[in-house]
């Protein structure tokens, strides 16, 4: 780690962003991370360290930022989610692809650029992958235009890591579970939203069918894999494009029954919308084997912790168990 790094966060009031640059800070100092989104952020955001509103699609803004900040590392993190892309497509598509080029074409123009990290996802895959345990090089035919997106994302990826002798480094993320931040607009959100309504109303109608097994992430996980995934030697990276991690799988049924002995008196529906056929096309498992071999990836918490610990700070949210 280079004690004098500059981070550039973009995308810092999201689910990911809000909680990575607490982390960032606390190893490289407040006053070396910037954070950075089109909208306010928590206070514990803009308070504890600089903060900035800033566009991404603006690419002369933004390459102005970098070089007056002397930004050295920057965290990609901005994008329209699976859900809420489907709805907008080619907006979508023009966000989450635009952005990306702008970075990566900032990441060659600007020496002092050492490192970046973008997110890929589970969504790249499709119904024709390998159901369960996805493998690291497999088919991948998304239906989604988010996932389209990151698959055409994680192309241009190698693509630069490879042409240009850049380091751009990525993970596919899994479904990721939170506390601090609500839900934006993806398939796996269920398994937040549920937690929230399990606490406020003891019920929950679930928009994906009981027995959908999906691949989670709790984000204390996901945080210290993307940390240690960028502080990995460059020369262990095997990959070029985006590493898959696993975390834990599980369905709304599985999840619903842990909640259950937390709040006996919980009840859960099922009402399958669009997402359904969203979360259909994606693997239940993956086989993160070539991240743990080559940058020691490792994962704290199952199911039952992070039940446990979702709805002990969902409560303290609301200060009672049910309302």
């Amino acid at each position: 780690m280079l004690l004098m790094d500059n981070i550039l966060i973009i995308g810092a009031a999201g689910q990911i962003g809000s909680e990575l640059t607490l982390a960032l800070r606390k190893i490289y100092g407040a006053e070396h991370v910037f954070a950075t989104d089109l909208k306010q952020a928590a206070p514990d955001i803009m308070d504890g360290g600089p903060f900035q509103i800033l566009d991404v699609m603006d690419d002369k803004r933004l390459i102005h930022f970098v070089i007056r900040h002397k930004i050295t590392q920057i965290y990609h993190l901005a994008a329209v989610l699976s859900g809420n892309a489907e709805k907008i497509p080619i907006q979508a598509w023009h966000i989450n692809m635009d952005s990306l080029m702008n970075i990566l074409d900032l990441a060659k123009e600007v020496e002092d650029i050492k490192k970046v990290f973008w997110p890929s996802s589970v969504a790249v895959f499709g119904p024709t992958t390998p159901h369960d345990s996805a493998p690291q090089l497999t088919i991948m035919e998304p239906r989604t235009v988010y996932g389209i997106s990151k698959q055409a994302g994680e192309r241009w990826v190698e693509y630069y890591n490879r042409r240009y002798k850049l380091d751009i480094r990525s993970i596919r993320y899994p479904g990721l579970i939170s506390y601090k931040t609500e839900p934006g607009g993806g398939t796996t959100d269920y398994a937040v939203e549920i937690f929230y309504d399990a606490v406020k109303h003891g019920c929950y109608n679930c928009f994906l069918s009981e027995d959908t097994a999906l691949p989670m992430l709790f984000m204390p996980d996901a945080i210290k894999s993307t940390i240690d995934l960028m502080e990995a030697e460059a020369a262990n990276l095997s990959v070029k494009s985006s590493y898959n991690i696993g975390g834990m799988s599980f369905t709304p049924k599985q999840l619903s029954e842990e909640i259950k002995k937390h709040i006996p008196d919980f009840n859960i529906s099922y009402k399958p919308d669009f997402r359904q056929a969203i979360a259909n096309s994606w693997p239940c498992r993956l086989d993160d084997s070539i991240a743990k071999n080559d940058w020691d990836c490792s994962f704290t918490y199952n199911l039952e912790s992070m039940t446990e610990i979702m709805i002990q700070e969902v409560q303290k949210k609301f200060g009672t168990t049910k309302l």
